[in-house]
């Protein structure tokens, strides 16, 4: 029997990213730690191209009473996790409200218009400025540079994960996530991992 009760039920969450962040793992992930507290975790993906640099995101609704339909309705998230930071923007513009809050990786990720010189890619100060319009509170996170501190970009998507239980809704616990990893990777990446999801909670706290 489930006795875990949610402050807000359903519990709306967008990842947003683009190809080749982890963005379908890191909802996995999560989704796999939220169904051993005992809820119901219905996952939805969105892909605009899901080579390298196409738009990704992952729809999570959670609950504590029944399953959901899996995609988030317009302006209804309650916490956007954005891996790059105009992905995020573009996710706020359709599913942000006054009560959202967002946490964001900083490190950009230039598509093929910005690379080519079409078009230009807008100064952090103005994503962020743009992105604070649409939320409740947003916390930046150089999630990618720690990443790379631990020895791979992909433990960014953990420090988001460990960042998201420090922000708080959700019954994200170390010790579930543990448990999770613990089943899903090679054992000598568990210490690591853990070390990932340690650094993002302490990086909102």
């Amino acid at each position: 029997m489930n006795n875990v009760k949610l402050a807000v039920d359903p519990f709306n969450l967008i990842i947003a990213g683009v190809g080749g962040q982890g963005n379908v793992l890191a909802s996995r992930l999560l989704g796999q730690t939220l169904l051993r507290k005992g809820l119901f975790v219905t996952i939805g993906e969105s892909f605009g191209g899901n080579q390298r640099g196409g738009s990704v995101s992952s729809h999570m609704r959670i609950s504590s009473e029944s399953t959901y339909s899996p995609l988030v309705p317009y302006n209804s998230a309650h916490v956007v996790i954005g891996l790059e930071a105009t992905e995020t923007f573009r996710i706020l513009t359709e599913y942000g409200n006054p009560e959202v809050n967002v946490i964001c990786n900083t490190r950009p990720i230039h598509s093929v218009k910005v690379i080519s010189g079409e078009s230009k890619y807008p100064e952090p100060e103005e994503i962020q400025g743009w992105m604070a319009e649409l939320s409740a509170q947003c916390w930046f996170l150089d999630a990618t540079d720690e990443a790379m501190k631990l020895g791979s970009p992909i433990y960014g998507n953990i420090i988001m994960i460990g960042a998201l239980g420090a922000v708080g809704g959700l019954p994200l616990d170390r010790e579930t996530f543990r448990a999770v990893i613990a089943e899903t990777i090679a054992p000598e990446k568990l210490e690591v991992n853990l070390k990932a999801f340690d650094l993002g909670r302490s990086m909102v706290s």
